[in-house]
């Protein structure tokens, strides 16, 4: 009965309005740092681009979309991710489904996330960015949390887009014992959004290339999840 409540579609969304007005009351009662503060001016002038965000802190992402701001989210195709894109809808933004794109992690893998519609929704991102959405993607392989995928920085090579780098924390959470190493944001918390530079990825870069492109992606991301972590964990950091 509860396997069936779950895949029905008026249960998923009534649950994804439910998880959005949770992340709207966490956004509100929260005291908000975004690093550097200049931020929305920043991608405005590069507009659109590519946010990067590890798994497990992109619940709180979309509730920071202004009015106007055309955003697409990659999510998945798994019945979770249908409660996932009825939050995206919720904040006004709209879905790519689908799985982030890999290269070189083995054929059998590759077929895997090719089957999972990884090519259509790489294809479908690029259509996006072209057509003035900004994508909103986790940059985790899936299932290995902390490590960037070629995936991301593929998308803007082909698209001629810039990836920035972020991180959200809250001060008041529940770090859960999982895979991506989610956080539960607690409303009342000192909030902070911290982004990286962009990172430009010129068209004809080579698969070595790529390579170093990750790194710095991956590396970027731990910067600024470390920054967000720091702000608003700082007193006990003191202490």
């Amino acid at each position: 009965m509860l396997k069936r409540l779950s895949r029905s579609k008026w249960f998923q969304r009534w649950l994804g309005r439910m998880i959005g007005r949770y992340i709207r009351l966490v956004h509100t009662t929260s005291s908000w740092q975004i690093e550097p503060a200049d931020f929305y001016e920043q991608v405005d002038r590069q507009w659109p681009v590519i946010l990067a965000m590890w798994h497990g802190q992109h619940f709180m992402v979309t509730v920071f979309k202004r009015p106007g701001d055309k955003i697409r989210a990659l999510i998945s195709r798994h019945r979770d991710g249908e409660i996932n894109a009825q939050v995206v809808e919720y904040f006004g933004a709209g879905a790519v489904r689908g799985s982030g794109l890999i290269r070189n992690t083995g054929a059998d893998r590759q077929d895997k996330i090719l089957r999972k519609g990884g090519s259509r929704a790489h294809r479908a991102m690029v259509r996006e960015l072209d057509d003035g959405a900004t994508i909103v993607q986790t940059a985790d392989v899936p299932k290995i949390s902390r490590v960037a995928g070629r995936g991301i920085v593929m998308l803007a090579r082909d698209s001629g887009q810039p990836v920035i780098p972020i991180a959200i924390a809250t001060s008041r959470r529940i770090d859960v014992n999982s895979w991506d190493r989610s956080s539960i944001n607690l409303p009342f918390s000192r909030g902070a959004l911290v982004a990286g530079d962009p990172i430009m990825v010129p068209p004809e870069t080579s698969q070595k290339g790529l390579e170093n492109y990750r790194r710095r992606v991956e590396d970027t991301l731990n910067d600024v999840t470390r920054r967000a972590l720091e702000i608003v964990d700082g007193d006990k950091n003191d202490g």
